[in-house]
């Protein structure tokens, strides 16, 4: 299995079913740890500033958003395959933490 990495997004088999999630734990750290922090990705899509837009171009069937509002911590075993990434786009994750902690 890759080593996911910040911005990547990845299937996650939980016992709640089988859901896309977004990696914001830091790339560096990702190997060391056994849980990491993800953003639930949600066909919900509200447009404010605590969610990433995604959609194809990221790899994803069809439109939709991390959401910032519901970061959980995840055990990596459980991230299953490999479906993209933010790319380029990554840097919207600090701007999506810094609308969450309202800085």
């Amino acid at each position: 299995m890759n080593t996911p990495r910040q911005g990547d997004i990845w299937w996650a088999d939980t016992e709640d079913g089988r859901r896309p999630v977004l990696v914001v734990t830091r790339s560096a750290a990702v190997p060391v740890l056994t849980g990491i922090v993800v953003a639930p990705v949600t066909r919900s899509v509200r447009g404010i500033p605590t969610e990433i837009a995604m959609g194809q171009p990221e790899g994803l069937p069809s439109d939709c958003a991390a959401s910032f509002d519901n970061l959980r911590r995840m055990r990596r075993s459980v991230l299953t395959e490999r479906v993209g990434s933010l790319g380029v786009r990554a840097g919207e994750i600090c701007n999506a933490l810094d609308a969450l902690a309202d800085c």
